[in-house]
């Protein structure tokens, strides 16, 4: 049987062009408490989601428990979705060099890069699709640089049955809580894992939780820290993900294809959300009300959370969450 996610789901957004109400996203959104309990939701917290990219800091806690070894920018890159900018390219440069590969050893999706001057430059330059600039090139390189580290063969690392994907696997169960009940292709190649929204939420606030304390040497410490710092090297130039991190000290992001958003604090309080019908437009105002709602200063995140609706080049409304201090 299918698993609808359409099942329970509410409203989490109003689009208002001038006076009038012009388009309403539902879906689900939950953010927890420090303890784990539920401070607000709205749908089903418990909706059986596909995470997409906001599984990446996972996968990346997987790849330092199994031999990365690298820290900073290159481990925010490694968790990025990131905008292809030149900056982000020469890192995963660096990450494949470091483990004696090349871009040819990429077998991520060919693509675009995500930033628009991006690709004109590369259109500009007669260079098309490729697998270095398409946003997951990061996780991919970290992939194959772990593979080089456990001595696991690296030709057929996307393999669901390949042990780096297996340890993905565990570690995905253990951090969010619930078994993966579910496993298809994400689209940059890579095998993708179902959880559900609050498992997605603990384990985001686990991982911020741990970045905090300065005696934990974990994997997700490790990981948080290097978002939290790094937060330009997760997303890009005018990226939301990167706005968010920047304004709210010690938090870790990370936005996710069709819909979906997660995030953790430093308290391990934390927030995870799916837009039913997978529309990224209204993610950034969902987002910030749930941080609000978890104890952030909406005065932090309102800059990143403002979504302006335009008429003729000029604002005559905004996306609004249905919940929060501006509700």
């Amino acid at each position: 049987m299918v698993t609808d996610v359409a099942a329970r789901a509410e409203p989490l957004a109003r689009v208002h062009r001038g006076d009038l109400v012009e388009s309403v996203h539902l879906g689900h959104v939950v953010v927890l408490a420090p303890d784990g309990s539920v401070r607000h939701a709205l749908g089903d917290p418990d909706a059986v989601v596909w995470p997409r990219s906001s599984l990446k800091p996972l996968q990346a806690v997987a790849m330092l428990d199994h031999g990365l070894d690298v820290a900073g920018a290159d481990l925010a890159l490694v968790c990025a979705s990131h905008s292809g900018e030149e900056a982000h390219l020469d890192v995963v440069r660096g990450l494949l060099a470091g483990a004696g590969l090349t871009e040819a050893d990429l077998q991520n999706t060919p693509d675009w890069p995500l930033d628009p001057d991006a690709a004109w430059e590369r259109r500009a330059q007669g260079h098309g699709p490729a697998s270095l600039t398409q946003n997951c090139s990061g996780k991919h390189a970290g992939m194959l640089a772990t593979c080089r580290a456990a001595g696991w063969s690296t030709d057929d690392y996307l393999d669901p049955a390949h042990p780096l994907q297996q340890a993905v696997v565990a570690t995905t169960s253990q951090a969010t809580g619930v078994p993966v009940d579910h496993v298809t292709v994400d689209g940059c190649g890579a095998p993708l894992l179902s959880t559900t929204l609050r498992g997605l939420a603990r384990a985001f606030g686990s991982v911020a939780a741990a970045a905090h304390d300065p005696q934990d040497g974990s994997a997700p410490a490790r990981v948080g820290r290097a978002m939290a710092a790094h937060p330009w090297h997760v997303g890009g130039t005018g990226r939301d993900v990167t706005a968010f991190m920047m304004a709210v000290p010690g938090l870790v992001a990370k936005d996710g294809a069709d819909g979906v958003y997660a995030a953790g604090l430093p308290d391990g309080g934390a927030v995870a959300l799916k837009v039913l019908d997978g529309s990224g437009r209204p993610r950034a105002a969902v987002l910030a009300a749930a941080l609000a709602v978890a104890g952030v200063d909406p005065a932090l995140v309102a800059g990143a959370g403002r979504t302006p609706v335009l008429g003729h080049g000029r604002p005559v409304g905004a996306v609004r969450a249905t919940f929060g201090p501006d509700a």
